[in-house]
């Protein structure tokens, strides 16, 4: 597959047959990947996560409670990309709602990881790790939540790239949790992933906690040169397994030898941070899908009163989700929001705290992005197993911080170990710049 900066330089005619190509490529590879191949226009084709709204389009968010539903406006990320030069091009799976860290719970069955088609390809934006490793799309788009980009692209052996909270519109994105939730980029390399968080970062005034900070163009700027203090934080990845341990360890020696300045630092349990996003995450999303009720939004099903109305409707959600619903309604309940919700806001704000004063000695953090690689398919049973998945990736969603994962090794079985590098707020350049030294270093291969 041709990368993204290769395709800005083809010719209409080019870009239509590569879209056909695409398309057979991704009916062929058995993955599941795409949901539909739903075509909006002439340019660079982006595949976009199932969650993010195309004007005429079907948008589920891989559930079946919104099934027949059509996006009436597009989201800002898809003006912004059709501005330059980018159609959206497929819809990729992902986990019901984004809640979920395998894309198992999708609607539409699980995504199959091109690295081992009995292994998952992560989630909750399975579906874009999956068919850009897969060689099906070139490039992606996928929500982040709370590791929703970066731990399916460490699963699948590309990059996955989280904006700073507020870098990039979450209008027309079918929201999680609001506090939380980013859209960034999924490519096959760092350039790529630079070129494509310059095409939809933007302020938007119909985003309430959309940033008015000057933005400067990240990809015209890279600098694999640039050397910077990187913090590793020794304690943090000792839950990690073995194989993590040692690509980790390699690749601090990868950096010390490029020139880059190595600070050891250590940081609060992960358990911390485990508790305080499920806390949050869940009544927020309490609180965003109460909407879906039959009556102003998703399919209904009739009942003989309109509480049984309610029920029957609300019944379409997948088991996660009802999981989390429950969850979330119990946090916010009479007796127990300051015991949970307020106490985790504390906490929040704690994390944050502690990335800050990490940062006033480091340029950048590095960090493992999952304690093992891709699990096989139906392995993971045990919902709370599911969340520990994301120990490593939650803590930046709750600080809103720019970070980015990149394959660096593979384990024994051939499959991908990722690892990735925590900015500043606001500061992806750097976030970008430390990543492709770190790209060009390792060479990783698929």
């Amino acid at each position: 597959m041709i990368t993204l900066k290769e395709a800005l330089t083809k010719s209409r005619d080019e870009l239509e047959l590569l879209r056909f190509e695409m398309e057979s490529k991704a009916k062929e590879s058995g993955l599941n990947a795409y949901i539909d191949f739903s075509l909006a226009g002439e340019g660079v084709p982006i595949l976009i996560k199932d969650n993010i709204q195309v004007k005429g389009w079907s948008i589920t968010s891989g559930s079946e409670i919104l099934q027949g539903y059509v996006a009436p406006y597009n989201a800002t990320v898809i003006n912004n990309l059709q501005k330059k030069g980018f159609t959206p091009f497929g819809r990729a799976n992902m986990d019901e709602f984004a809640m979920g860290s395998t894309t198992e719970s999708s609607f539409y069955g699980v995504t199959k990881n091109p690295y081992g088609e009995d292994r998952v390809p992560g989630g909750s934006s399975g579906g874009s790790a999956a068919a850009v490793a897969g060689g099906i799309a070139i490039a992606a788009l996928g929500s982040d939540t709370g590791g929703s980009i970066r731990q399916p692209a460490s699963y699948c052996g590309c990059v996955g790239m989280k904006p700073t909270y507020g870098r990039v519109s979450r209008f027309g994105l079918a929201s999680y949790a609001s506090s939380l939730d980013q859209i960034g980029p999924i490519t096959q390399n760092v350039e790529d992933a630079s070129i494509l968080y310059d095409a939809i970062a933007s302020y938007d005034e119909k985003d309430s906690t959309s940033s008015s900070l000057e933005l400067v163009s990240t990809s015209e700027n890279l600098d694999a040169n640039r050397k910077f203090t990187i913090a590793v934080t020794d304690n943090y990845i000792a839950e990690a397994n073995p194989e993590i341990q040692e690509a980790y360890a390699k690749t601090v020696k990868v950096l010390e030898e490029l020139g880059h300045t190595i600070v050891h630092k250590t940081m609060a349990n992960t358990k911390y941070d485990i508790a305080t996003y499920y806390i949050v995450a869940t009544a927020e999303a309490t609180t965003n899908l109460a909407r879906y009720d039959g009556i102003r939004y998703g399919k209904r099903v009739e009942g003989s009163n309109l509480e049984e109305t309610y029920i029957n409707t609300r019944a379409q959600f997948g088991d996660e989700v009802k999981r989390r619903i429950m969850l979330g309604n119990f946090v916010l309940s009479s007796g127990y929001y300051d015991a949970y919700y307020i106490k985790a806001q504390k906490v929040r704000h704690l994390i944050r705290d502690e990335f800050n004063k990490i940062f006033e000695e480091a340029d950048l953090i590095l960090s493992p992005v999952a304690p093992t690689v891709a699990p096989k398919i139906g392995s993971t049973q045990d919902p709370l197993e599911m969340y520990k998945s994301d120990m490593y990736t939650i803590a930046i969603n709750l600080a809103g911080l720019p970070a980015i994962s990149l394959p660096v090794a593979k384990d024994r079985e051939g499959m991908p170990i990722g690892l990735q590098l925590i900015g500043k707020a606001f500061d992806e350049q750097a976030v970008f710049d430390g990543a492709l030294s770190l790209e060009k270093a390792v060479n990783y291969t698929k």
